[in-house]
């Protein structure tokens, strides 16, 4: 495979085909976010032919794939025709392929149909992994999301009408110490309205630096400590009211592993944060040097 490196793919997808169908981000703006700022990850296309002999390759080589995922994090900016394109060439290739997925930014659905969606659907793309980091408009203005709630909303709403699955991230202590409980109330009630099939939290984490973070905030972020990350976890699940949704915070990134599924396992969940909160000494919780960021 003709990878430009760092590749990045969800902890899910360990075990798939990574297709690398665009190159880094055409959006490349939040400031969390230092995942596509080198140089030759500069947002581009691969073509359509590249694609093809990537896909034969692996059809000749006789590796097993049942699940593919287009990356890097912004296939979804491609139109309906090239995503089409991409999805029959898999077909074609790769027959015992069970599901293909993407990250996806929710601008990129503003204009796709819900039909152009379910058509796609039905040719395996079956999951998007959607990065909607708060419910908090002031928090994404801050940290230059480029969206809001009401984008997410209408984003993750036509993933659920064309018959796709969604899987959502919430990025815990993105708000700071001020705007914390802001933060989780309203990503909360994002997923309330929205009731994706997944759910994860993953901890905002600055391994090279908190500069270019501390920008949107007028130099005023002030990054929450491990107590205060939990507390904003335990606003989050108390104002949660899914029906079922796989619920996982267990990157390499979080201190207390929660994993269950919302709502039936919310008490369980609440009793651990509780504990880790004024327990901690009663619970497993991860040293620093085992939060491989």
């Amino acid at each position: 495979m003709n990878y430009v490196e760092p590749l990045f793919r969800p902890p899910s997808e360990a075990r798939s085909l990574i297709l690398q169908v665009t190159n880094g981000c055409s959006w490349n703006n939040c400031t969390f976010c230092e995942m596509y700022t080198a140089p030759q990850k500069k947002f581009s296309v691969k073509t359509a032919e590249e694609i093809t002999q990537e896909l034969q390759q692996i059809s000749v080589s006789g590796v097993p794939v049942r699940r593919v995922f287009l990356a890097d994090g912004d296939a979804m900016t491609l139109s309906f025709r090239r995503l089409k394109e991409i999805l029959l060439s898999i077909r074609q290739y790769l027959p015992n392929v069970q599901r293909v997925s993407s990250y996806c930014l929710p601008r990129n659905l503003k204009n796709k149909t819900i039909e152009q969606l379910a058509e796609l659907e039905q040719l395996g793309l079956k999951l998007m992994y959607v990065g909607c980091e708060s419910g908090d408009d002031l928090v994404l203005e801050k940290v230059a999301k480029g969206e809001n709630y009401q984008s997410s909303l209408k984003a993750l709403t036509k993933i659920k009408q064309s018959g796709m699955k969604s899987s959502v991230m919430i990025l815990n202590g993105l708000g700071g110490r001020q705007y914390s409980e802001q933060h989780a109330i309203n990503s909360a009630k994002l997923m309330n309205e929205t009731q994706p099939e997944y759910l994860s939290t993953l901890v905002v984490s600055f391994p090279t630096g908190i500069e270019r973070f501390q920008q949107g905030f007028g130099g005023d972020f002030e990054p929450l400590q491990q107590m205060d990350l939990f507390r904003e976890m335990e606003i989050l699940l108390d104002t949660l009211t899914l029906e079922k949704t796989v619920f996982r915070s267990d990157h390499a990134s979080n201190y207390l592993v929660l994993k269950g599924t919302l709502s039936r396992d919310k008490g369980r969940l609440l009793t651990q944060v509780r504990t880790a909160i004024h327990n901690p000494d009663q619970i497993h919780l991860r040293q620093e040097w085992q939060r491989g960021l």
